[in-house]
């Protein structure tokens, strides 16, 4: 399995470019990092939509813009693959977004894979006049806009939630068709239903019955006329465990992706040292 990182980026942990830098000379396959547009005080919705959940960090109102920092990591490293974990496409203007995913598929020379999810806080969404009810479906015709402003000549769409007139959009993506769509969350039937209509990989947070969702997910997949093998598998936010990390390489897990924590350079990069025998095992 690959090995790569996801962190939280902010004001106070380890500044982006170093990040990088320590990543690839260490052999990192990759590094994602997280985003909110912000967090409204006045909060309802507990902490990833669990219940019982304890108080959300602070490190969720203290992201750095994702396309903003992974476009400096791009331009200052040659190997690294840098990812969005994930971006809350319910919230962005998808043709803007359409524009900073091929950007940085341009500045990164193909090195981009683009992680998204459909969101858990409310309130933020409720800021940006996002009904979370829909946001299922939202994020479907998103998609199915950015990928017809990638791979049409004269882009049009036509949902029913969006619509936009034919028009002129380039680049191109770098990465033909376009750069990797990764699905985040835990996997529950609409997640796993978008999965197999429109994205090429899914990496869930530590899931519950991962066996069972993978035969579900190819089930769905083979329905839909698609070959379980264009989705890959990974994992999100992983702490090691030779035992797990064996069951998941037998369930054909791709990749996994250390959770790192929001903190300094003094304690992040320790950590990569700490873990740098599994890249260089490539378990």
């Amino acid at each position: 399995m690959r090995v790569g990182v996801n962190i939280f980026l902010t004001d106070y942990s380890i500044e982006p470019v170093h990040l990088g830098e320590e990543l690839e000379a260490r052999g990192y396959e990759s590094l994602w990092v997280a985003e909110h547009s912000h967090i409204p005080t006045s909060r309802i919705t507990p902490w990833g939509g669990r219940k019982n959940a304890p108080p959300l960090p602070k490190e969720y109102w203290h992201t750095h813009d994702s396309f903003v920092s992974l476009s400096a990591i791009a331009a200052t490293t040659d190997r690294l693959r840098v990812g969005t974990g994930i971006a809350l496409i319910a919230q962005r203007d998808p043709i803007w977004l359409a524009k900073e995913v091929v950007s940085l598929d341009h500045i990164s020379k193909g090195r981009f894979d683009f992680g998204i999810g459909f969101g858990w806080n409310r309130e933020e969404m409720a800021s940006h006049g996002v009904d979370a009810g829909t946001r299922f479906e939202l994020v479907r015709e998103k998609v199915r806009l950015m990928k017809a402003l990638w791979t049409q000549e004269r882009a049009s769409f036509q949902g029913e939630m969006i619509q936009l007139e034919e028009s002129w959009a380039w680049p191109k993506p770098y990465q033909k068709p376009h750069p990797p769509i990764y699905m985040g969350g835990g996997g529950g039937p609409k997640g796993l239903a978008a999965i197999a209509e429109y994205c090429d990989g899914w990496v869930p947070v530590y899931p519950q019955n991962l066996a069972e969702k993978i035969a579900t997910l190819h089930r769905m997949m083979e329905e839909r006329g698609r070959s379980p093998s264009e989705v890959e598998i990974g994992i999100y936010g992983a702490k090691y465990d030779q035992d797990q990390w064996s069951k998941w390489e037998e369930m054909g897990v791709k990749q996994v992706l250390l959770f790192l924590p929001p903190a300094p350079a003094e304690v992040v990069v320790p950590i990569l040292e700490e873990h740098r025998f599994l890249v260089e095992r490539r378990l």
